[in-house]
């Protein structure tokens, strides 16, 4: 109970924000009328409310149906109004005096003039780059990429600069594990499996862009030791009714189909909205393990060929409405989740051998498995601006539940050498319910003290629970009869709270950024079965430094450090067993610790499109997925550990270039170094490291205004990650797109691993652990798809949507 008394405490202050944002609102008043050369009344016209001192905008606003416009609680200063529409000439009026004794205006009414010469014939068109890098990340503009077309959202990382998926659905960037996954600036606290299912239900026609975040600021949650990846969602800005139905289907070795709709519908008061995306796959994994089992009197070989074979179902939907108050304040609420399944047939056929090439006996396994998982989160935002200075204020309070089931069912079969069953079989089943809540709250505060100084602070707290059970059962006699050695209830809470200061100030030249966050964590992980509990409480500070300079027209550098924290995976800490055959399985830690990095980072930018970046972090207690081989049971185990230390080295290069005028690439290159180091690991000291590379390309030819190719390849070299030496992987896909009817239908053709080159080959980097692990799953799918975009095309002088911070959701674990 007395976790939940920070979060009620926030909840009602967050509550008090909007009335007590109104309080300190201005007392000026401007207002007026806008007509069209006709002298008719001139509805959805752009007015922007501007400083006189320098121009820059306050606030924005459009007509309403009779043509007017007012701007409210201004505060004391000279403003100049800019009415502008699309057509028609643009007319500035003012300066207007707001002061004691004048406090209101009524603008002369404006007529504006149609521009005398229409371009007739000519399109003029605006694409983004596929990769565009900003000061503070790198964007993958997904929204119009051929080569998103049908994939899912997880499939799409895996194509961005620096970042790297293994099989598994571990995400990297630039080399390092322990990335922070946000949807639309939500942190998803997920575990990295949990995470992958997510991004697995998410279409990538609902996904917009991809932010590679690498050094966040204090604002930004501590965890993620590698940085952040924000995967925004596509909103819609437009006036009007509007929205977009899309189709597709692939096929690579079985079928592949998607289907969706979007629907927006805006007024000048309010915006509602709404998506709904499904898909449904069937696909094969592949995986073979040939290991030797070695002890002080002998050898045993392990030859292990299995092949799963199942469909898979998902679907997405998001749905929310935001009302603006008046042009300072906006509420909204949101509802967004996901579902998904399916059912997989595995057979396994394990040869064992006393020699190499020689079997002795055989175990041939039938492994049917099905599961399920879905989540949903509501949220409720509130965004606040107390002046025309720039002050404002915003809240979130979020509620956030997933849930998951795994059902499977093991029989194995031994056999002889001469393939006859040689006792009776081994058959298990298992299934594994988990049950994640989140309730969260956030506020954060912006002062700007002057035009080049600002002041960002906020507050947060957040209380997870999570339940997970998991019921074993052997066939015995005839009936199902529960393994107690197996059987296991686990719960897990956790309650984070956290502050931060951000203070930013812009030189002639230079600009630097200091910022601290303290957060303070409360968890408590009880594994009931086994009677065994483990309890913590901390509190850490993670203080943030960035300094840019210019050192010409040209040219930048900059230079940021960070300190950041990355807490065991819920799943992780669960000291389950998941089998993937007889001999091979994966088990929970429960006594897991968090870890802590260091983060040091140099940049340089040569006409902001030529970025380099070369950067250092230490890690101490580094969680690590270590492979081992149990030489007493005979198996092959994935568990986690924490290893002293981890040191990363990398530098990355970011360069786009264009040809030809109709043909641009953007190239990224990183290089990086990862040593792992621990005093004691299987009763000995260990460390590994290897120089690796990742190199991404990326092109796009334009055939003509409606006409495009791309083309994208990745090499990722052989590399080192803990206990596991990995071979290199690599892959090339290829788009192409057409539109018609004025744009309004889009056509696509995609090839994803054109080649069917991409495979996981793994071995061991710890000595005296003998096995190669070879997985390949369906990677190359050819693809078509449709998009239809109806209703209302034009924004008409819409101004951005506003939207409150992002708030916490949740780390779980479940399986698929």
């Amino acid at each position: 109970m007395k976790n939940l008394i920070p979060l009620i405490l926030m909840s009602l202050m967050c509550l008090c924000i909007m009335p007590l944002a109104h309080a300190q609102t201005g007392y000026g008043k401007l207002s007026g009328k806008v007509l069209d050369e006709k002298h008719a009344n001139l509805s959805y016209a752009s007015v922007s409310l501007l400083k006189a001192k320098d121009s820059t905008v306050i606030k924005g606003s459009i007509t309403e149906d009779n043509g007017t416009y007012e701007f409210s609680s201004l505060a004391a200063g000279q403003y100049i109004i800019a009415i502008n529409m699309v057509g028609y000439a643009k007319v500035l009026k003012g300066p207007y005096l707001i002061n004691d004794t004048h406090k209101s205006y009524t603008v002369d009414q404006v007529e504006l003039v149609p521009t005398s010469k229409q371009l007739k014939g000519v399109e003029i068109t605006s694409r983004k780059p596929l990769v565009e890098r900003q000061v503070d990340k790198t964007v993958l503009n997904i929204e119009n990429s051929v080569l998103a077309a049908g994939n899912t959202a997880l499939e799409i990382l895996q194509k961005a600069p620096g970042v790297t998926v293994d099989k598994d659905g571990n995400i990297s960037l630039r080399g390092k594990k322990g990335v922070l996954v946000m949807l639309d600036g939500k942190p998803t606290y997920m575990s990295s499996e949990q995470i992958a299912n997510l991004l697995r239900s998410t279409e990538g026609n609902a996904v917009q862009s991809i932010e590679l975040i690498t050094n966040p600021s204090s604002k930004y949650d501590a965890a993620g030791n590698s940085g952040i990846i924000n995967i925004k969602l596509k909103k819609n800005k437009n006036y009007g009714t509007n929205g977009s139905v899309n189709a597709g289907a692939g096929y690579g070795r079985y079928y592949k189909a998607n289907t969706g709709i979007s629907l927006n519908h805006r007024e000048k008061k309010f915006n509602a909205f709404g998506d709904f995306n499904y898909s449904r796959r069937k696909q094969f994994h592949n995986l073979d393990i040939r290991r030797v089992n070695e002890t002080a009197t002998d050898q045993t070989y392990f030859d292990q060929t299995s092949e799963g074979i199942g469909p898979r179902r998902n679907y997405n939907f998001k749905a929310g409405l935001d009302y603006f108050i008046d042009s300072l304040n906006t509420i909204g609420l949101a509802i967004n989740g996901y579902n998904g399944g399916g059912n997989n047939e595995t057979k396994v056929l394990t040869l064992i051998g006393s020699q190499p090439m020689r079997t002795d006996s055989s175990v041939k396994a039938s492994t049917p498995n099905s599961w399920t998982y879905s989540g949903t989160t509501y949220n409720l935002n509130y965004k606040g601006t107390l002046d025309t200075a720039g002050q404002e204020i915003t809240a979130d309070i979020d509620y956030s539940r997933y849930k998951n089931n795994n059902d499977n069912y093991y029989e194995n079969n031994f056999l002889d050498i001469n393939g006859q069953p040689y006792k009776a079989p081994g058959i298990f089943r298992s299934a594994a319910p988990s049950e994640v809540n989140v309730f969260a709250v956030k506020t954060d505060y912006t002062y700007p003290f002057s035009k080049k100084m600002k002041l960002d602070a906020g507050l947060k707290s957040s209380v997870v629970s999570t339940d997970n059970n998991i019921l074993f059962e052997n066939f015995l006699n005839n009936s199902w009869q529960t393994d107690a050695l197996r059987t296991n209830q686990f719960q897990y809470d956790e309650n984070i709270n956290a502050a931060y200061v951000n203070l930013k100030r812009e030189f002639k030249s230079t600009t630097v950024q200091l910022g601290l966050r303290g957060e303070q964590t409360n968890s408590k992980g009880n594994s009931i079965t086994e009677q065994i509990v483990s309890k913590r409480h901390y509190f850490n500070l993670f203080p943030t430094l960035f300094v840019n300079q210019v050192l010409s027209k040209n040219n930048e550098v900059g230079f940021s450090y960070s300190r950041r924290i990355d807490r065991p995976d819920y799943g992780d800490l669960n000291p389950f067993i998941s089998f993937v055959d007889l001999y091979t399985y994966g088990i929970g830690n429960p006594f897991l610790n968090p870890q802590y990095t260091n983060s040091f980072e140099l940049s340089y930018s040569f006409k902001k499109t030529i970025n380099a970046t070369l950067g250092y972090s230490h890690t101490s207690d580094a969680i690590t997925r270590v492979l081992l081989s149990d030489t007493v049971q005979k198996t092959l185990f994935i568990t986690s550990r924490n290893l002293a230390v981890k040191d990363a080295y990398n530098l990355n290069i970011n360069s786009p270039l264009n040809i030809f005028k109709w043909w641009t690439t953007n190239n990224n290159l990183t290089v990086f170094y990862n040593k792992f180091s621990t005093p004691n690991l299987l009763g000995s000291p260990y460390s590994s490291g290897k120089l690796a590379f990742n190199a991404n390309t990326n092109h796009t030819i334009t055939l003509n205004p409606s006409t495009n190719i791309e083309m994208s390849g990745f090499y990722q070299s052989s590399l080192v990650e803990g206990t596991l030496a990995m071979k290199p992987q690599y892959g090339i896909d290829l788009g192409l797109s057409k539109s018609f009817i004025n744009k309004k239908l889009m056509v696509k053709l995609a090839a994803n691993d054109v080649f069917n080159l991409q495979r996981w080959r793994i071995t061991s980097a710890l000595p005296g652990q003998n096995y190669t692990v070879n997985e390949k799953e369906e990677s190359r799918v050819f693809r078509f798809t449709c998009t239809y975009r109806f209703g209302s095309s034009d924004i008409k002088g819409a101004r951005q949507r506003s939207k409150g911070s992002a708030a916490e959701q949740s780390r779980v674990k479940s399986g698929g």
